[in-house]
């Protein structure tokens, strides 16, 4: 079973309209989370938060969030 507040936070990325994170997040939820879109997640998410964990906006948090329980299930 899924983490529901990772789902939430994967959704807003894969809405986010930027391919680095909408792209392997859709395919996560799609995939209901396999292990492998999870690891693949998990460097998309890693680089985006290298990218523009620190700009101030409201995707900043959720990186870090989204990496502790990504590390989890990974």
């Amino acid at each position: 079973m899924l983490n529901t507040e990772l789902v939430e936070i994967v959704k807003k990325f894969a809405e986010s309209e930027w391919d680095l994170i909408d792209v392997p997040s859709k395919k996560w939820l799609e995939d209901n989370g396999s292990e492998n879109s999870a690891a693949e997640l998990l460097k998309a998410v890693e680089q985006a938060d290298k990218e523009c964990g620190s700009c101030g906006c409201d995707f900043d948090p959720l990186y870090k969030r989204a990496l502790e329980l990504l590390r989890i299930t990974v």
